[in-house]
């Protein structure tokens, strides 16, 4: 489980998340407690357990309810994930009715569905926040659409672009991934109620009507094979927050070499009071681009674990199951981590202009090569005129002749074009190809993506909820018939 004593520096530059709390010891064990919940008034409905168990168990189902220390000192002493929680829960729930609890189900039955439950929550907090970076990358990419800034392969100048162009590949890429995070529900928020390996044995022939209804409290859908080795929805979703993860680690990166003072084209917002060093006073360091590189690399390092916890050996390992619970939280929350700092980047995000400009014009003309060579390409053929102009360039970048003189002497060169013809094709404002428009697109499609998830947030149909009436004032001190719990 995540440990909330585990914070980064940066963190009260940048709003809560609102998923680490998630993961908690004490939500992760509510959500149990909601399929235990689950699981008895499914039976009681079916007549596997008396109805009175069930309402009993429903309406006892809360954390609050239990002794948390009691528990964790029996989970040390049992050494199981589960036992010492059902063990609780059937005291407080009482002699009567607590022997069935956890009636036909194992552990992973229900520490899957719970981290189901859990995962629902996050995957909606996840979309909420991606809305808000859309907006953030709708509203720079409207901005900055027309600001002409020089476009870079390997780093080195290619041919010219505009901000607002580099903000929709981010756009691009982020809604991709948005698509992906919607498709993926339906195979991610599953029950897993079949039993100890599937086959619904312990349940017997309401085996199935059991897990139908199970999954109609929780709001879940149901497994067409209830196999505690298939684990794929779950593994998809750590994948798709590592794709995540790598379009914020490539703005990040994009970000921290533009605030770089050779560049110093872009900047992340620096609240005043931030100190970027305890030696160097004059520091203003990219910290959250910072934070998007180093999340982003541990984020995507988790999609490793989480494809090999699909190596389950026969019907289940148990080895497997906790490598995918533990790395489904950590990719879950560092997520939501990356997708904060990002809002708060773009939300603050300041353009030097004139630097831009500044930098376009560094080498001379030589980024409007290409543009030079396709016109004159219509003359004399490609493959030509780039032998022509790649001779210029080469001479020009090596030596100390600028571009614009070296293209004026040359015979084939001057044979179609002046000077100030020249000048007009190695112009880099007038060879932005589709910039403009595409910025724009994409600032409308970012808008409209963002739309569409809040809508689907206000729209979603509400999880039905237990009825959970007050305990009746009854000591809850008697220890039930002990319950069997499966591995």
């Amino acid at each position: 489980m995540i440990n909330e004593s585990i914070r980064h520096f940066t963190d009260g530059r940048v709003p809560d998340a609102g998923i680490a709390h998630l993961f908690s010891v004490e939500n992760r064990f509510q959500a149990r407690l909601d399929v235990e919940a689950a699981l008895a008034l499914a039976e009681a409905e079916v007549g596997l357990i008396p109805e009175p168990a069930g309402e009993a168990i429903a309406q006892h189902a809360q954390v609050d309810k239990l002794d948390l220390d009691r528990v964790a000192a029996e989970t040390a002493s049992a050494s199981h994930p589960l036992m010492p929680l059902i063990e609780e829960f059937a005291r407080v729930v009482g002699r009567e009715h607590g022997g069935w609890v956890h009636w036909g189900a194992t552990t992973q039955n229900i520490t899957q569905t719970a981290d189901v439950l859990v995962l629902r929550d996050a995957h909606r907090a996840l979309k909420d926040l991606t809305a808000k970076v859309l907006r953030g990358m709708s509203k720079q990419a409207e901005a900055s659409a027309a600001v002409p800034m020089a476009g870079r392969t390997h780093s080195q100048h290619a041919v010219p672009v505009t901000f607002g162009f580099k903000v929709a590949v981010w756009i691009d890429e982020l809604t991709a991934h948005t698509d992906r995070l919607e498709r993926l529900e339906d195979r991610l928020f599953r029950v897993l109620m079949g039993g100890a390996v599937g086959t619904f044995a312990s349940f017997g022939p309401a085996g199935r009507e059991v897990e139908r209804r199970v999954a109609n409290h929780l709001g879940l859908g149901t497994m067409p094979v209830p196999s505690r080795a298939i684990n794929d929805g779950i593994v998809e979703f750590v994948l798709t927050l590592a794709q995540v993860a790598g379009t914020a680690g490539k703005i990040g990166k994009d970000i921290y070499s533009m605030m770089q003072p050779e560049f110093g084209e872009a900047f992340e917002p620096i609240p005043d009071g931030t100190v970027g060093s305890s030696t160097m006073p004059h520091k203003r360091n990219p910290q959250l681009a910072l934070d998007l590189l180093s999340m982003s690399a541990q984020l995507r390092a988790l999609a490793a674990p989480a494809l090999e916890s699909m190596q389950h050996d026969h019907e289940a390992n148990g080895g497997m199951t906790d490598l995918l619970e533990e790395t489904v939280a950590r990719a879950t929350v560092l997520a939501g981590d990356i997708l904060t700092r990002l809002d708060v980047i773009l939300d603050g995000l300041e353009l030097d202009e004139q630097r831009m400009r500044a930098n376009l014009a560094l080498s001379e003309g030589l980024i409007g090569s290409e543009s030079l060579m396709m016109e004159l390409g219509e003359r004399i053929g490609r493959q030509k005129a780039h032998e022509v102009v790649y001779e210029v360039a080469q001479e020009s970048a090596v030596g100390d002749t600028p571009f614009l003189d070296l293209l004026v002497r040359n015979a084939t060169v001057s044979a179609y074009f002046g000077r100030d013809e020249i000048c007009r094709l190695i112009d880099p404002r007038a060879y932005l190809g589709e910039s403009i428009t595409i910025a724009h697109e994409m600032a409308q499609h970012a808008r409209a993506v963002a739309d569409r998830l809040e809508f689907s947030a206000r729209t979603a149909k509400p999880v039905p909820l237990f009825v959970r009436e007050p305990a009746a004032e009854e000591p809850v001190v008697t220890e039930p018939d002990r319950v069997l719990v499966g591995l």
